[in-house]
This record gives C-alpha cells, structure tokens and sequence, in this order.
C-alpha cells in the first residue's frame, strides 16, 4: 500500500519547501527518508558536495531516479525535490532560488548539476544553459522533455544540429541579461513529461527576440503588466535617451504542423490571433514581433519575397538562425533600432 505520509508534487519548475522548525536526525530519518523509502524505494545518499556555515545536508535519491535535497540548521530547514513530498512538509511555503540563504541555494545548485551533467554528460559543454534551466531540466514531470528538446529536436529550428542550436541558447544567456528573471522565464519551457515542441520553441522565441534586442543596445525586462490585466513580453530601454517600447513576441508554426495554406498564410494567421487578442485588449502602442525561425529555408523565402502584412504595425517579421544571422522586414514605423541585428529585406 502506498505511504499516506507522501503526496505527489504538482509539475512545476524546482523551488524550496522552508520549515521553520528544529530537524534532528532521527526526525529526518522518521518523517523524511522512511516515507520516501517506503513508496519509492530510497537511499540516503551522502551530499557530493560541502556547504558553508552551520548546515548539516542529506541527499536522497530514489529507485525511481527522483532526487530530494535537505539542508537543516538550528530551528529552520529548507528542502527540494523532483519526488514526491513527505507529509512532515505539506504546509511549508514555498521560495525561489534568490529568496532562501546563498549557502542552501549554491549547495542545492551543485548538487543538481553535477547529477544533470552525470545523467546528460553532453550538457556539461554549456554551462549558462545547464545553470539558467536547471529548475526544469531536474523537475518532476519535465526533466526529460526538456532535455529532450534541445538534445533530439534542435531547440525548434529546422536544418540545424544539436550542437549548433544549444551553442547559440547558451550565447543568449552569456549575456546575463535574464539572469535576474531565470524563474520565469525558465518556466516557460515547461513540465510536461512530454516534449510540445510547438510550444516549446514559442518560448524559444522570447529568448531569440531578448537577443535581438539586447545586441541592439536596449535594456530589458520580460512580463510587463499592463492596465488591461494582460503582461507583454517586454519592455525595452534604450539607456542613452531612456525611451522605452514595449514588444510582444508570437511564432507561427511551419507550414508542415498547420492547416495553414503555406507559409505566407501561416505568418498572417498566427499574427492575426494575437493582434485580434492580447494587442486588442491592450489597445495598440506595442510593437509585434513576428518570429519565424521555425520556418525551414524555402517557407522562409516565400515570407520574405510576399512581405505579407501581419495586420498590426508596428510590426518586424524576422527568421534567426542559429549561427546569430537575423534575417526580416518591417511594417509600420518601429520604434526600436535594430539595424546592426537584423539584415532587413
């Protein structure tokens, strides 16, 4: 029978569980190892790595391949886990990377990489990727999906290998410009157990337009709530006159995965269903982003010889590809420079 003292974890990216109370080691033994032991089958692994200060670590891991985490001090300690919960732990609070203590943060962050590079050695090649997805690449439910999709599906672009793609994503997050924003943005990956490439490489899209915008020169911020209720992609900064544009980001499908007639008809329907939606409600003053690096190489020549209007301006309808060449055309008068970036058409 299964353990009552355990509940499945809801399929979201890692986050600490805070337990305000005093953990000796026999109640870790009771309340934290024996449930997991008893549902899944689990060990209790010594940590591989050291932490600073005055915290006692345990690192378990399950027959399943699940890992749980626990750092424990005087009165206080803070778990995470791609595994189920113990009861011991069901109504603690929740908190993100930057919000518990940076020994418990850089401990747990070793501890995970060194088990993601251990399990997928190819990633160990791209740091900046492996740290900035690390919360999807070890959760629950998306941990193989999303390593997938960037191992056996090109992060989403057409014609192009495995190592290319994960070079230029790991290239966008040298920059550090999202590093502040990793839990959201991450997120957007997902945690399906399943890879939705579709959506996935529309998320893709919001990084490929965060480079486009930060070679330009601007400075960014994502998720920016406007007084409809609805948040825009971002917001772009130009640091020297300190204007400020606000930019959506939509990707059309390729022509193959669509009822659409054809690639132009693709570019067209999939702006028309954002423009006649969110940029409706926001009611106009953002600029669209119209990303089409999912389009293999004639599509994207049918795009960029027909220019087709994407019913809201302004407007830039672009391909990247993976080796940085940005490729597009414009409609209406776009507030953001992006000529050292893009090769307009």
């Amino acid at each position: 029978m299964p353990d009552h003292h355990v509940r499945p974890l809801v399929a979201r990216p890692l986050r600490f569980r805070y337990s305000p109370q005093h953990w000796s080691e026999q109640r870790v033994h009771d309340d934290i190892f024996r449930p997991l032991d008893r549902n899944l089958g689990a060990r209790a692994a010594g940590p591989w790595y050291a932490i600073s200060g005055s915290w006692d670590t345990h690192r378990f891991e399950m027959a399943n391949g699940d890992i749980a985490l626990f750092a424990r001090t005087d009165g206080e300690a803070y778990w995470m886990g791609n595994t189920e919960t113990p009861s011991s732990l069901w109504r603690t609070d929740k908190f993100g990377w930057e919000e518990v203590p940076y020994p418990v943060a850089r401990w747990a962050q070793r501890e995970l990489l060194a088990t993601l590079h251990e399990r997928d050695p190819w990633l160990a090649d791209y740091p900046y990727l492996s740290w900035f997805f690390l919360p999807v690449f070890m959760s629950k439910d998306g941990r193989e999906s999303t390593r997938a999709f960037f191992r056996e599906h090109a992060a989403g672009f057409p014609d192009a290998s495995r190592r290319e793609t994960t070079r230029y994503i790991e290239g966008i997050l040298e920059t550090g410009a999202l590093d502040d924003y990793r839990d959201v943005m991450a997120g957007k990956l997902g945690t399906s157990p399943h890879v939705d490439r579709v959506r996935m490489s529309a998320a893709m899209a919001e990084f490929i337009a965060a480079d486009i915008l930060v070679d330009s020169g601007y400075d960014i911020t994502p998720e920016i709530e406007v007084t409809t209720g609805h948040s825009l992609d971002y917001r772009a900064v130009d640091p020297e006159t300190n204007t400020n544009v606000l930019v959506e980001v939509t990707r059309p499908q390729p022509p193959a995965n669509r009822a659409a007639a054809g690639p132009v008809a693709a570019v067209r329907d999939t702006a028309e269903t954002k423009t006649s939606g969110q940029l409706a409600n926001h009611g106009g003053g953002a600029t669209l982003f119209v990303d089409c690096s999912s389009f293999p190489d004639d599509a994207w020549r049918m795009v960029r010889g027909e220019q087709p209007d994407v019913r809201h301006r302004p407007a830039v309808v672009y391909r990247a590809r993976p080796d940085g060449r940005v490729e597009g055309y414009r409609k209406g008068s776009v507030p953001v420079s992006l000529e050292e970036t893009v090769s307009f058409v």
